[in-house]
């Protein structure tokens, strides 16, 4: 057996079998941890850097977005409680009221850039800070911070080097095994057919048929994921390769369970509307007979969809073989309808369920024919920046609904408090994306900038003011002009 038309590289065959290892992703997380121990300690952030592993242990993820949106979002975390724990400290030590005060800022500042479920280490890196108390306050706070920053950064890293992982072939699995799961339930629906037929039997296969879409939903989540794992990739050309087969194949696989489910659906109203004594006459025997040859041959072809949607055979070869089974099944299907046909006037029941058993049966060959077409697009993962911006414009279109009352001057200040916070999220994703060390601006390579970690967190900063500034400018430029106040407004 050929390997999977995905891997197309020796190489990349190799390091997707790295990929699968049981223990792989055990290696990678005590990497991490090391590495970011050592560097802390030689950074010498505090006595005890401990706080640098732990965020690399959280940060290694199954796929690098994954990794590099819980880097990111720790960060934001651990950041937004020093700056409310260092606000306070200056002014008062930690007791009751100030405690409360730092909780309730902390879940809203949270809460406004959009942490989800880091939300409460907000507040516990402000009262770990506050902990402390006195003018060791803002030294704890910057080495809280450096050392997240350190682990975050490392955990990225290791993930990013070390076998990072795609589940396509996974994906691909779970499609194949979706369109063989149909096949093997419309092969069953034949056995039914042609050993006899009963009103029970059509409830039965019905409600059968009602319990494939859970199978959609698996494989669908299966597919998503290894989307994901494209983002940030080195080796996401795997994906992008497979992707478009593996959706195309998905959805019309989706449709074809609802096909199946109207066609079960059919048969079941064609015996339910008749006498009990005449249920077994609800299509003569050898009507039966051929829309049981029908059925098979639909299962057939959904064998080809699960071979093209897993890769293992050459997909020429394989879509050939579909469009012959689909073939055959136009000439069974149009030998169905010459069996089913009747008089209107004599039977107006029959005929439009007959009718409508006959579309449902044209209707999945067409998916069945577009699970298998080729995209007429190449697929592209996502931009890592177009949730952040997503979740910016949320919360700005929030806050306008929600502050009514407060003045243009107040509206614009916490416009730019937000973008600022998810630009500067944006801005750091974008350079972890683009790693090239020839992509560093210039002003970043001065001599004397500082320390590397606090130098880093100074640019990303300035770039996020920068960019929040430029939106800020280019959004007054295209706002229309205020509506004059009119007498008694």
């Amino acid at each position: 057996m050929r390997p999977a038309t995905y891997l197309r590289h020796p190489v990349t065959a190799v390091l997707a079998r790295w990929g699968r290892i049981p223990g792989i992703r055990t290696a990678k997380v005590t990497l991490a941890a090391v590495l970011s121990y050592i560097a802390a300690d030689l950074l010498n952030t505090t006595a005890v850097p401990i706080l640098a592993p732990l965020t690399a242990i959280l940060v290694v993820q199954l796929t690098v977005y994954q990794t590099v949106a819980e880097g990111l979002q720790r960060v934001l975390s651990v950041l937004a409680g020093v700056l409310v724990a260092v606000g306070l400290a200056t002014v008062v030590g930690l007791s009751w009221w100030s405690l409360g005060a730092v909780v309730a800022v902390s879940l809203v500042l949270g809460q406004i850039l959009r942490l989800g479920p880091h939300t409460l280490e907000v507040p516990i890196s402000a009262m770990l800070v506050l902990a402390v108390g006195g003018t060791a306050a803002p030294q704890a706070a910057a080495g809280r911070v450096y050392e997240t920053l350190i682990g975050a950064a490392i955990g990225i890293g290791v993930n990013f080097a070390v076998a990072p992982p795609v589940h396509v072939a996974t994906a691909g699995s779970a499609v194949a095994g979706l369109a063989t799961r149909l096949a093997d339930f419309l092969r069953s629906l034949v056995t039914e057919l042609r050993a006899g037929w009963s009103r029970q039997a059509a409830e039965n296969w019905l409600t059968a048929a009602r319990g494939l879409s859970t199978s959609v939903l698996e494989a669908d989540r299966s597919l998503m994921r290894a989307e994901q794992s494209a983002v940030l990739n080195p080796r996401g050309g795997e994906v992008r390769v497979a992707q478009p087969r593996l959706r195309t194949a998905l959805t019309a696989i989706e449709y074809c369970t609802i096909v199946i489910r109207t066609l079960c659906r059919e048969v079941f109203d064609r015996t339910f509307y008749l006498p009990p004594e005449l249920e077994t006459e609800a299509y003569p025997p050898e009507a039966r007979l051929v829309l049981a040859d029908v059925l098979e041959a639909a299962a057939a072809a959904l064998d080809g969809v699960a071979a093209v949607a897993a890769g293992n055979e050459p997909l020429e070869v394989t879509r050939a073989r579909v469009a012959e089974q689909l073939d055959e099944l136009y000439r069974r299907r149009e030998l169905l309808g010459r069996l089913l046909l009747v008089d209107p006037h004599a039977d107006a029941a029959a005929w439009q369920q007959h009718g409508a058993l006959l579309t449902a049966v044209d209707r999945l060959r067409i998916e069945i024919e577009a699970a298998v077409r080729p995209a007429d697009q190449p697929w592209r993962p996502p931009s890592v920046t177009e949730g952040p911006r997503r979740a910016a414009r949320r919360v700005v279109g929030a806050a306008e609904q929600t502050l009514p009352l407060v003045t243009d001057r107040s509206r614009q200040a916490v416009r730019r408090v937000m973008d600022v916070a998810a630009e500067a999220a944006t801005e750091a994703a974008a350079h972890l994306a683009n790693p090239d060390p020839r992509a560093v601006r210039p002003e970043r390579r001065k001599a004397g900038a500082g320390p590397p970690v606090e130098q880093a967190a100074a640019d990303a900063a300035a770039a996020a003011l920068r960019a929040a500034a430029d939106s800020m400018a280019e959004e007054d430029a295209t706002k229309p002009p205020p509506r004059p106040r009119a007498d008694g407004e």
